[in-house]
């Protein structure tokens, strides 16, 4: 089959084109913007790119099209698919039918982790012989690769609440059917799609409503919000994250290393460099889920000492000059609250200068601004980029004082964090974009200071 992607060059959509290649379909795509690295991994497997929107793309003539949530009515390839009546599905949808649904799904949802915790489940697996498919929004260090398609029965998908397609409203996990589910936090976010935190409580409430009854869910256990999704009603087996009665963790110790527990009973020690209590909790999820699809505790454990992280999360890009600076995909408070106290739990009473693009849809529209200072309390200094937002930033920083400063200029933000390091600092730079290149500019110019 012949199938044409529309939003391609998305981590959900690319990841959908490299598994379908490898099913053995002929694979092409567009997308607004083509470029490496996504265009680069595409090509790499015989995938042909357009750039654009061009209604002429039909002229191709697939068997199928498939349309990533980037694209809206009023598209002029969209607006010609319809006009034709040409046959179109959303990427959930195709993925399920295709792929997932006569495979064990392991899907791991939640506001934050999702990508770490996908990719901890993924290598606990793979450690343990049974080789997964999975597709993840992020590539995992040990993989090198987001998205593989195996022929064994186990596949991990980062379940993501976002809505399908335009023409699809439900959250694209509602197609996935999993039969392990990790639910591990919710709080309120993509403020372009949902009104309130109880909008995305339902959602999660249609996902565990697909849980078989021999399934299980792993969820946090120390959220209301949660709770209040399982007390609408829950079919499946329950295993609770973060508490005595259930999974938990102890305080680290030096190195990163803490015991895991199942209710109670010491299970095992964890020795890695991770950071943050936010990881000990993924690492509980993961072990959970492997635990399900059959990989005992100790053997999860182990695995997990040689687990290398995700890239982009707490990523070191370079040191220069003695002053280290780091790749984040932190861009909710909640995950740069999280972010921040791992780092500054390695770091000692080292200073940290937090570097911040609010990018996402959520923190375009300044719903979140009022939690923004108190998430950065623990860097010494705070820079934030202000293009591309219509809300106040520095109003927001303000409860900061002057250890905050905002920039609309990339190059000018640049100059005043060169301007203020020093040795034995850290430069966490959080985005969930690629922040006009500033990692790599920063670096430069740091070297040339």
């Amino acid at each position: 089959m012949h199938i044409h992607i529309l939003g391609i060059c998305g981590t959900f959509m690319g990841g959908i084109a490299v598994i379908a290649k490898h099913a053995g379909h002929e694979v092409t795509g567009c997308d607004a913007n083509v470029y490496p690295p996504m265009s680069t991994q595409l090509e790499s497997q015989g995938i042909r790119l357009t750039e654009g929107w061009d209604p002429r793309q039909v002229e191709l003539e697939p068997d199928l099209f498939v349309i990533g949530n980037v694209v809206s009515r009023g598209n002029p390839l969209v607006e010609e698919i319809l006009e034709r009546n040409l046959s179109y599905i959303s990427g959930p949808q195709w993925l399920y039918e295709q792929v997932l649904h006569d495979r064990w799904v392991l899907a791991v949802a939640g506001t934050h982790g999702k990508t770490t915790t996908s990719a901890m489940l993924a290598w606990v697996l793979e450690d343990a012989g049974l080789a997964p498919g999975f597709l993840i929004g992020g590539v995992p260090e040990n993989f090198g690769v987001s998205a593989r398609l195996t022929e064994t029965p186990f596949f991990v998908i980062e379940a993501d609440e976002y809505d399908t397609a335009f023409f699809d409203k439900r959250s694209k996990f509602v197609h996935y059917h999993p039969r392990t589910a990790v639910l591990n936090n919710l709080e309120y976010d993509h403020a372009d799609i949902f009104p309130d935190l109880a909008a995305i409580e339902t959602q999660f409430h249609h996902l565990v409503r697909t849980i078989a009854r021999n399934g299980l869910i792993a969820a946090n256990g120390r959220e209301q919000s949660m709770q209040r999704v399982l007390e609408r009603g829950c079919w499946t087996p329950v295993e609770r994250l973060g508490v005595d009665e259930g999974w938990s963790a102890s305080d680290p110790a030096a190195g990163g290393e803490f015991e895991v527990r199942l209710r109670g009973v010491p299970q095992g020690t964890v020795r890695w460099e991770l950071l943050g209590e936010h990881n000990r909790l993924n690492a509980l999820a993961a072990l959970a889920a492997a635990r399900h699809a059959g990989v005992p505790v100790t053997q999860g454990i182990e695995a997990l000492g040689r687990f290398k992280n995700v890239k982009r999360r707490m990523e070191v890009r370079g040191v220069v000059k003695d002053v280290t600076v780091y790749d984040d995909f932190a861009h909710h408070p909640t995950a740069i609250h999280l972010t921040l106290a791992g780092l500054r739990a390695q770091v000692g009473k080292a200073r940290i200068l937090a570097v911040l693009e609010p990018r996402s849809a959520t923190m375009k529209l300044g719903v979140m601004k009022d939690s923004l200072a108190p998430s950065l309390a623990d860097a010494q200094l705070v820079f934030c980029y202000t293009g591309g937002i219509g809300w106040d930033a520095q109003g927001a920083l303000a409860p900061l004082g002057a250890k905050a400063a905002c920039y609309d200029d990339i190059n000018a933000l640049v100059d005043a964090i060169v301007a203020a390091s020093g040795p034995g600092d850290h430069v966490l730079v959080m985005s969930n974009g690629g922040f006009g290149g500033l990692h790599a500019k920063l670096l430069q110019a740091l070297a040339g200071a």
